[in-house]
């Protein structure tokens, strides 16, 4: 039963939740108003078994004395920080002038732009590592990055100011941009959408179940 219970509910939900996009009849269309405040339930619960799942990975990594435990333990104070500033300063916690807003707009907003500051570099290697010649895939990939950031510059079209209006690498890179660049993104989000789709019919129909965990 332990099972069976969860692969019903989902295949009864699932099904629902399809046929409430073409029944626009009651209570079909108010079925996704309810399943929105009961996603939002369950996202609460699965945010706060998240939190204690951190705080118990943080906490072994403390008594174990694992590489980097020190870092485990600022995880801990600063989250029993913000949970302990937020329930005191009741529901206007996020008011401005609030210890919570001022920790949020000092601290974390800081540390989240230093940390996707450093991923620019982390996201240079790679595109070095992607853009490297090596077949007529990552030729085509390397000429088409190269004739974009000249395009995007002011001295693309210094270079290129010789050539006819039109013809010029800013105008060339927007074509890139609006018609082959287009062209690939649309086929790849077609191809999520069918992955979707199939991953969904999957669960749906209880073939997939590595969403109940191990057997």
């Amino acid at each position: 039963m332990r099972r069976e219970v969860p692969l019903f509910i989902t295949l009864i939900v699932g099904v629902v939740f399809v046929l409430q996009y073409f029944i626009p009849h009651y209570p079909f269309n108010r079925m996704n108003g309810w399943f929105s405040d009961w996603f939002s339930i369950v996202a609460a619960f699965a945010i706060w078994l998240g939190a204690l799942n951190l705080l118990k990975i943080s906490f072994m990594k403390i008594i174990n004395r694992k590489s980097d435990w020190f870092y485990a333990l600022v995880i801990i104070l600063s989250f029993g920080l913000m949970v302990t500033v937020g329930f005191a300063g009741g529901e206007a916690y996020r008011e401005p002038g609030t210890v919570f807003s001022w920790l949020y707009d000092h601290v974390y907003t800081p540390l989240s732009a230093t940390m996707f500051a450093i991923l620019a570099f982390f996201v240079a290697s790679a595109s070095y590592r992607a853009f490297r010649a090596r077949n007529l895939e990552a030729s085509l990939l390397l000429g088409a990055a190269f004739f974009v950031m000249l395009g995007r510059v002011p001295i693309g079209d210094w270079l290129t100011s010789f050539l006819p209006e039109g013809y010029r690498l800013p105008q060339l890179a927007t074509w890139i941009m609006n018609f082959p660049q287009t062209a690939g993104q649309r086929a790849i989000m077609i191809g999520i959408a069918l992955g979707l789709v199939s991953t969904s019919l999957r669960i749906i129909l209880g073939i997939e179940r590595s969403h109940l965990g191990s057997e």
